[in-house]
């Protein structure tokens, strides 16, 4: 038992900086938005795609533990032009999904502190603070801090989720219209729901790049069922906590007429209000801190993930003979400083911005499904390390349904 135990904290980590990526714009922003828009009309959606995008996420820690390396060398295995695919659709969202989340992060340190400071400035500090851990903690600093993080947001969001629930939803306001929700504006907003549901499916291939770190810092190569149960429980806390954001929604905004700000300071004050309006005015300096350390640590950790992924990518691509063995800092350096260059550009529309960065996000999502699901079944892992049956069929109908998706947004915005 107690070997066992030792070996659960050995490979207990990764999960959580899924989770932590996850449970941020899509969470705190789309899932919000659905249920103060839309009300309860949109859960379906967000189930199937929890659902259906789950097998391309865990083909990336199943690589990872039967391999001991991360799914971008099977990538590579595949064919040069495999890892240049991924780099492209890597390089072409990597800036606008970093933006995205510090931009409303930004709005939350505003908020917590009671600032009116551009969010434009707020949001370049956080960029240089969150080099600054990467640079000097890595790995470690990484794993410890998102560990505290993630348990008082879950924490907090239950307790929210179970107060609102308790005193059930507002009366909606006299003579309220519905949104159409299979209107053109609907289904634009139901594809960039779902594009970062529970998030983008490019960063699969993170999750075998903390798996392999890990197994670097504890020295240990985890089973397949440790490694698989990691990711699995931070899966199932981002699938859950998805709804929960839904109903805080739904139950306190929708019906009363009131829209969610443009604008990141007034729209963060709004999000934390809907806690508060559950647990009594007493907790909005605890909410309002839990939910700006929610955004602080997606914003960390998506930095932390495109360092990894696309600096290793390009170290493949072009510096694979030369003996570098790592291009982590370089890359950090170049997404905070670009993605800087993109929020000074979109900063007057936070809507924008996150639309802009989830919808790309879902319409390259059946690209990266299909080589995930081409290295797994390639013949490069042994059948013991093979998905179970049940699994591939759900990864086919996950190919099906993301490009189905996909399609109607071309149609509907192009038509």
């Amino acid at each position: 038992m107690a070997r066992a135990t030792r070996h659960f904290w050995r490979t207990f980590g990764p999960g959580i900086l899924f989770a932590s990526a996850c449970i941020g714009v899509s969470h705190l922003v789309q899932s919000t938005r659905a249920g103060a828009d839309y009300g309860f009309a949109v859960v379906g959606f967000i189930v199937l795609a929890n659902l259906f995008k789950y097998p391309f996420f865990e083909f990336g820690s199943r690589y990872a533990a039967a391999t001991g390396k991360s799914i971008l060398v099977g990538y590579n295995k595949e064919g040069k032009w495999v890892l240049w695919l991924y780099f492209l659709v890597s390089f072409t969202s990597m800036f606008t999904v970093t933006a995205a989340v510090t931009f409303v992060t930004a709005g939350m340190l505003n908020n917590l502190l009671g600032l009116n400071i551009d969010p434009l400035w707020v949001s370049g500090f956080l960029l240089a603070i969150c080099f600054a851990i990467l640079m000097l903690g890595k790995y470690n600093m990484l794993d410890t801090l998102l560990k505290i993080v993630g348990a008082v947001l879950v924490i907090s969001t239950l307790v929210a989720f179970f107060g609102v629930i308790g005193k059930g939803p507002v009366t909606p306001i006299e003579n309220f219209i519905p949104k159409a929700l299979y209107d053109r504006s609907g289904i634009i907003f139901l594809i960039a729901l779902m594009g970062w549901m529970p998030t983008a499916l490019d960063l699969s291939a993170w999750n075998s790049l903390w798996a392999v770190e890990k197994m670097k810092q504890t020295g240990y190569h985890g089973k397949l069922k440790e490694i698989l149960f990691d990711f699995n429980f931070g899966y199932l806390i981002t699938a859950v906590l998805s709804l929960c954001f839904l109903t805080l929604g739904a139950y306190v905004m929708y019906g009363t007429g009131e829209e969610l700000s443009n604008n990141s300071t007034e729209f963060s004050n709004q999000v934390v209000k809907l806690y508060t309006r559950a647990l009594g005015s007493w907790a909005y300096p605890v909410i309002a801190m839990a939910a700006f350390s929610t955004m602080f640590s997606t914003t960390i950790t998506v930095l932390d993930g495109y360092g990894r992924a696309v600096g290793e990518t390009v170290r493949m691509l072009f510096f694979s003979k030369s003996g570098i063995k790592s291009l982590y800092r370089s890359t950090l350096f170049v997404v905070a400083l670009t993605s800087f260059g993109f929020i000074a550009f979109l900063s007057g529309n936070l809507k924008e911005l996150v639309d802009l960065a989830t919808i790309f996000s879902f319409v390259v999502a059946p690209i990266i499904a299909w080589i995930n699901y081409k290295v797994i079944f390639s013949g490069q892992l042994t059948q013991d390390f093979l998905p179970r049956t049940w699994l591939k069929k759900l990864a086919l109908a996950g190919l099906i349904f993301l490009t189905i998706f996909a399609l109607v947004y071309v149609l509907v915005y192009f038509l």
